[in-house]
């Protein structure tokens, strides 16, 4: 995957997405149409994309009209229809119509002892899909600065705030999921790095939005030199609240946590998703008070690229069931800087990650 960088100031939401698809219009239309033959391969037709598509879009209009506006003004600037833009901002919306497994690993430690945040995230996706992804640095209307990483016309995926709030994002599948289009999750995503300050801001926005597919937000804070995190799961049928262990550490892979929620849980076992949240929870020691380079190492424990967050494509499976690590992710929330690296945490702990 090759990242992309821009650095706006632009305030104004349709302003901004102009200012994207300008700059980006190859990369936008080419995502948009990786998309629609991902799903037209997963046995949805063009009909009910596009009315899953417009339901979300509604949806989102009415919960958040701001990132409507920014997705129609990427739209408009690439030359390309609008909901084709918006087919990638809904895609896991759409995908709730033909649910597959997902991977992603997140551990965010928060020091009972005072300090800052200590985060890491695999970001385990079909590379066919995203050749390209976006590092964006933002500014709202009301001057929030925001640093976040994301697919072209998805809202969020992985960021921070200047406000001392970090955002890690893994999909879920739950019985309820559906195909009515709901408010994009990736958008929720994005609302809270735009608004939130505290754990508790981010569970209320999640809270404001009507969801017709699963994910859960790991938010961690920091402020006056002590940290706060949690996992905020989301269905359409409810949200919970995950704390920390009693050690501080908060992992989530791609299974609900919640007691509650867990009952609907529709994850396939060969997503592996025990097996990396039990490797996670079994190195957590060791990736306490370390730098993003050494946790990633730590991450993988004594497997190295062998490790089970590290993610490799099976070249036996057609595309759409090829999944690989493409991104490493840590939040450095006072230094206001995404580490990254754009493959998988051995690679990262080798090469070193980069800062945006």
């Amino acid at each position: 995957m090759k990242l992309h960088t821009l650095r706006t100031t632009t305030t104004d939401p349709r302003d901004r997405g102009r200012e994207i698809g300008t700059r980006y219009a190859d990369q936008v239309g080419d995502v948009s149409t990786r998309y629609l033959a991902h799903f037209k391969v997963l046995g949805l037709s063009e009909t009910t994309v596009r009315d899953i598509v417009a339901h979300s879009y509604d949806a989102l209009r009415d919960w958040y009209p701001d990132l409507v506006e920014e997705s129609d003004g990427i739209a408009e600037a690439s030359g390309i229809e609008p909901w084709q833009v918006a087919a990638v901002g809904a895609r896991t919306e759409v995908l709730a119509a033909a649910p597959g497994k997902g991977e992603c690993t997140t551990a965010v430690h928060a020091p009972r002892s005072g300090g800052p945040p200590e985060t890491i995230q695999t970001w385990d996706w079909h590379d066919s899909l995203t050749p390209d992804g976006l590092l964006l640095s933002l500014v709202t209307a009301r001057q929030r600065r925001v640093k976040l990483f994301t697919e072209f016309g998805t809202a969020a995926k992985i960021g921070l705030n200047d406000a001392g709030l970090g955002l890690h994002f893994n999909i879920l599948h739950h019985r309820s999921d559906n195909a009515t289009g709901g408010v994009p999750v990736h958008a929720v995503a994005r609302r809270v790095l735009e608004e939130a300050t505290t754990v508790a801001e981010a569970r209320d926005i999640v809270a404001s939005a009507t969801v017709s597919a699963s994910t859960v937000l790991t938010v961690a804070t920091c402020r006056d030199g002590h940290a706060a995190a949690a996992s905020i799961e989301m269905s359409p049928s409810g949200f919970a609240v995950v704390p920390p262990d009693t050690d501080g550490w908060v992992i989530h892979t791609n299974h609900f946590l919640d007691a509650v929620l867990a009952g609907g849980d529709t994850s396939t076992p060969d997503s592996a998703s025990a097996e990396r949240y039990h490797h996670a929870h079994a190195v957590r020691g060791s990736m306490t008070g370390r730098s993003a380079r050494e946790r990633a190492a730590a991450f993988c424990g004594g497997d190295g690229a062998a490790a089970v967050v590290c993610v490799h494509a099976d070249d036996s499976q057609p595309g759409h069931e090829q999944w690989s690590t493409l991104l490493t992710a840590s939040l450095d929330l006072p230094g206001f800087a995404l580490e990254y690296w754009a493959g998988n945490p051995d690679a990262a702990a080798r090469e070193g990650l980069d800062r945006f």
